[in-house]
């Protein structure tokens, strides 16, 4: 792993002369990763696809790049999927919504978008001949205990699953499962940062764990699993843990703390590979890969990396790589000072 724990880049060259689309492209995820692939590829072009054209009118500026293309759309329409997708090499799939009060509130807004929009996505790219398609999701999937997990424990179910419908087509699906994003919108960082001001700092416990992850290394992992997916598997990067604690501390040495108690859906840790799913998983260096356990469509396992030992368990408490207070703000240095790109 390099600097800040970020992950190994793959060549990119897989991407020359393809054309990728990024549903949900223009949240904090997609902006960086559209950013990466035309500063850093040949691609042929690379399509933005969301719902909110405040954002997209606000994203487009930053982007002079005769590559990018901008459709306005939701991933509730499948029709409008379909069209799309017409002549795409890859999707990544980053639409979701994931503010767990919110989706506690409107539940059957969380399934329509996070499950049956998923749903969608995989007919359509089956439809359209897409390639390769990538899903993101979150620790939150792994032994969820609210709305918000279950939905995406749900939708990576359905994109594993997919690749028994490709039906001898050469479609496949995969997906990526990673922690908390440094500063990612909505996102307790800004939240800390906003909060610094009035001098006291919320903490909903002492004890809470949590694994953390940039933008950068996100975006170079959904990029391994687009240059090394054989369809089925789920991409689980190791990264780092910070306690919320020393996190609050980092940020605002000075503040005080209040400790606010565990909300409603919350967990004092979180887990990124379970012990029932370590049985058929690899680890293949900067990551683990969970392999799908009902692979109808093909009975070949992966060859590379080791297999896990028994009851193994990947989780934010008892990780054995941790944030200090000087990565984590060079992790947020670098999130700030991100450069767009820019061609004339």
């Amino acid at each position: 792993m390099k600097k800040n724990g970020s992950l190994k880049r793959p060549n990119l060259g897989f991407l020359d002369s393809k054309s990728i689309l990024v549903t949900g492209g223009t949240g904090s995820f997609g902006k960086r990763f559209v950013e990466t692939v035309l500063r850093d590829t040949k691609v042929s072009k690379v399509v933005v696809f969301s719902r909110d054209e405040l954002k997209q009118s606000e994203m487009a500026p930053n982007f002079r790049d005769p590559r990018l293309r901008f459709l306005l759309g939701d991933v509730r329409d499948l029709q409008r999927l379909q069209r799309a997708f017409h002549g795409i090499d890859y999707v990544v799939h980053a639409a979701a919504l994931k503010q767990v009060p919110a989706l506690e509130y409107n539940p059957f807004e969380a399934v329509l978008t996070n499950i049956v929009g998923g749903q969608n996505v995989i007919n359509a790219a089956l439809d359209q001949g897409v390639t390769r398609v990538v899903a993101l999701s979150t620790d939150k999937a792994a032994n969820p205990t609210n709305l918000y997990g279950a939905t995406k424990l749900c939708a990576e179910k359905l994109f594993v699953a997919g690749n028994s419908y490709a039906s001898g087509r050469n479609t496949r699906f995969s997906v990526v499962r990673y922690g908390n994003v440094v500063g990612s919108r909505g996102s307790v960082i800004p939240l800390y940062l906003e909060k610094k001001k009035s001098g006291v700092l919320p903490v909903t416990d002492e004890r809470m764990t949590r694994f953390w992850i940039t933008l950068d290394s996100g975006v170079d992992l959904v990029l391994k699993a687009l240059a090394e997916m054989h369809g089925g598997e789920i991409f689980v990067p190791k990264i780092a843990s910070m306690k919320l604690m020393d996190l609050a501390k980092a940020i605002g040495p000075d503040c005080k703390i209040k400790l606010i108690g565990i909300r409603p859906g919350e967990k004092i840790h979180e887990v990124l590979l379970t012990e029932d799913e370590a049985p058929h998983s690899r680890d293949i260096g900067d990551c683990y890969v969970i392999e799908p356990a009902f692979p109808w469509w093909s009975p070949e396992h992966r060859k590379d990396g080791v297999p896990l030992p028994e009851g193994f368990r990947y989780s934010s408490e008892t990780n054995d790589r941790w944030l200090s207070p000087r990565e984590l703000k060079d992790m947020m240095g670098d999130a700030k000072n991100a450069k767009v790109p820019v061609k004339a």
